[in-house]
């Protein structure tokens, strides 16, 4: 599976757990997150990639520069407009890249960038989880925010 068709089914399964998620709980701070909301959590996963996608042309990318964008951090139903452009429009081919921020410049290139976007929504789909978990209000399966490998070990080592 490349990585195009693992983001694709990850921002799907997101969107797929936003639109049952109640616009209370999305907007509800948790205390197990020191008091962040699943809102604040989605809006930077959709940051990142916006930024990705946005500079792609320009060659640099800065992901310091994200908008921080109030709407997508309180609004569930355009936080799933926004990953639905999100998907639409993240095939482009792979390009070198630099990758600028507070820590200096580096040679990067898109396909590296799109894997570190990925691990990153992983990374906050389960703190997402936890919120969930907590709040009690929407089932979630046991393999959302869980990164492939180790979806594939706990396969393989379960045989």
């Amino acid at each position: 599976m490349t990585s195009i068709t693992k983001i694709h089914l990850t921002i799907a399964e997101l969107s797929g757990l936003l639109n049952r998620l109640p616009q209370e709980d999305y907007n509800r701070p948790c205390e197990a997150l020191s008091s962040a909301t699943i809102g604040q959590h989605v809006r930077h996963i959709i940051e990142l990639f916006q930024c990705l996608l946005n500079q792609y042309d320009g060659g640099v990318i800065n992901y310091d520069l994200r908008e921080r964008n109030q709407a997508i951090e309180n609004g569930v139903e355009f936080a799933v407009l926004c990953l639905n452009v999100i998907r639409k429009d993240i095939e482009k081919p792979n390009k070198d890249l630099i990758l600028s921020g507070e820590c200096g410049e580096f040679q990067t290139n898109y396909y590296r960038e799109l894997l570190y976007n990925l691990e990153h929504c992983i990374h906050h789909q389960a703190l997402i989880k936890v919120a969930l978990i907590s709040f009690n209000s929407i089932a979630v399966s046991d393999e959302f925010g869980v990164a492939p490998s180790t979806l594939k070990y706990r396969k393989f080592t379960q045989v």
